[in-house]
């Protein structure tokens, strides 16, 4: 559905991403990991059509993504950003409902389906009695389940999210995990920079991760994740602490 071939990344003179090639599907999750300044977010950025690679193509559904027009990458593809303006004026409802503007008719129309799932969406995420209060009096951690939820509105086939669990307390790390897994299991596809091992080897099916060399390395979780992969990813060392941890020593 979502191909890289041959790419090259780059950003701020340094070489990030080396000749990667990278296969998203349908019914796949997939975590993205590496130390800071790896090129994870750059990677998510060039995988959205937002950013072109140094080299190397990335295509949708077979042809170049760089064909599509914005409008038509915004229905097949959702991204969450790291960064955002959060000077929103209105409601949490009124902001996670912005996630169906690339399929509605115009601004600010309100669609029953869409006011559906947004209200769905906010109750999975336990920010249903939040629908009604200002935007920008959300904690962080709230604020940040709010974008996941707009995200999902889009209802896009492909799930890009760089960072989706930064603010978040540990009881709704793991439900924003549950619930990406599901949308994989539901047929669409997810791709989430994650700094937690755990969460991709409990959740996702294959991982990518990003060395600072700029060589990258791809397959099964459960052949990725090992103690010696992950030494070599985060330059320090690790001690397993239970079947899907790893702890610093």
């Amino acid at each position: 559905m979502l191909c890289a071939s041959g790419v090259s990344l780059a950003a701020g003179g340094h070489d990030l991403v080396r000749a990667l090639d990278l296969s998203l599907s349908a019914g796949e999750c997939w975590a993205l990991l590496g130390r800071n300044g790896a090129g994870k977010s750059t990677l998510i950025h060039a995988l959205a059509g937002l950013h072109p690679p140094k080299s190397g193509t990335i295509a949708l559904d077979g042809a170049p993504l760089a064909t599509y027009r914005r409008a038509d990458i915004a229905r097949r593809i959702a991204v969450l950003l790291q960064d955002e303006q959060t000077d929103f004026w209105g409601s949490v409802l009124d902001y996670v409902m912005l996630g169906g503007f690339p399929r509605s008719r115009a601004a600010w129309i309100r669609d029953s389906v869409e006011d559906e799932l947004a209200h769905r969406r906010l109750a999975e995420l336990e920010l249903a009695d939040r629908a009604s209060q200002d935007y920008r009096t959300l904690s962080g951690g709230e604020r940040q389940r709010a974008r996941i939820a707009q995200v999902l509105v889009q209802d896009a086939d492909i799930l890009l999210l760089d960072e989706p669990l930064q603010h978040l307390d540990l009881r709704h790390q793991a439900q924003v995990m549950r619930t990406l897994a599901r949308c994989a299991a539901e047929g669409k596809t997810v791709l989430a920079a994650l700094h937690e091992p755990g969460h991709a080897a409990s959740h996702c099916g294959f991982s990518v991760l990003l060395y600072d060399s700029g060589r990258a390395g791809l397959g099964r979780s459960g052949d990725m994740l090992t103690l010696a992969n992950l030494e070599a990813l985060y330059q320090c060392r690790l001690e397993a602490a239970g079947a899907r941890s790893f702890l610093p020593t």
